[in-house]
């Protein structure tokens, strides 16, 4: 059996409880809808929703590459220069417990553009995890390599691109699984504090404007688009570790 096989056939026996469960309970459309019901809500408004989505995806995606690339950048500054690292690593900190909600409706007044707002507050969610990853990655080094790059008397710059990136290939790939889902839930978070209106904005306003109309079909519609964009990022970025690993690491031959 495959190894999706099993995960698949759970989610349809529980799909098939759900429906049943609201059928034989009667349980109206407003309260709890059936998925077959989230389904025609999917075709009612497919257009609309898919908009929408497409609208989140930019900014989840641009904030994911941003964080990557600052979190990359920045770490690598952070190995070549331990005193920096002591210096602005406690802001990064700041930035990532502080909770995006409370920060969100400052970012939207200061900058000017709603889009820019959005990207941002999704960036400083999914940025730590790369940065505090990729950090433990970079130090992560054999000793005896270690040991070896100093016999050849390299330079810092030799030890990070031979010998501390390579290591740190693992840590940035889990990183990034995390950061994928992070980038999500924070555009969609900055969304619902920005509570935008009108065709080009994302998925979190057609969830606010269908909860103030009751019409929870297209709710638990733009959450299943929301569910299955987070899967299809984890899924992606697993993938993508699995390729890079595996061209890294080679099975042995027998």
């Amino acid at each position: 059996m495959k190894r999706w096989a099993l995960p698949a056939l759970t989610l349809l026996v529980l799909i098939a409880a759900w429906e049943l469960g609201v059928r034989a309970a009667g349980i109206p459309d407003y309260t709890l809808p059936a998925p077959s019901r989230i389904a025609q809500a999917l075709a009612e408004h497919g257009v609309s929703l898919l908009q929408s989505w497409w609208v989140t995806l930019q900014i989840t995606l641009g904030a994911l590459l941003l964080a990557c690339a600052g979190g990359v950048l920045i770490a690598a500054v952070f190995a070549l220069s331990p005193t920096l690292e002591r210096a602005l690593l406690p802001v990064a900190v700041v930035l990532q417990v502080t909770p995006i909600v409370a920060v969100a409706p400052l970012i939207l007044i200061y900058v000017e553009s709603t889009t820019a707002a959005l990207l941002l507050c999704a960036w400083i969610v999914a940025f730590f995890p790369i940065l505090s990853n990729t950090v433990v990655g970079l130090r992560a080094t054999d000793p005896q390599l270690r040991a070896l790059f100093q016999l050849y008397r390299a330079t810092p710059w030799q030890r990070l691109a031979l010998l501390r990136a390579p290591s740190a290939l693992p840590y940035f790939l889990a990183g990034l699984k995390i950061s994928g889902g992070l980038s999500l839930i924070g555009a969609v978070t900055a969304e619902m504090v920005a509570g935008a209106a009108g065709r080009d904005t994302g998925l979190a306003s057609r969830i606010l404007e269908a909860s103030f109309r009751t019409e929870t079909p297209k709710m638990f519609a733009a959450l299943t688009l929301l569910v299955l964009t987070g899967v299809l990022i984890f899924g992606l970025s697993a993938g993508l570790a699995r390729a890079l690993l595996a061209r890294r690491d080679p099975p042995e031959s027998a």
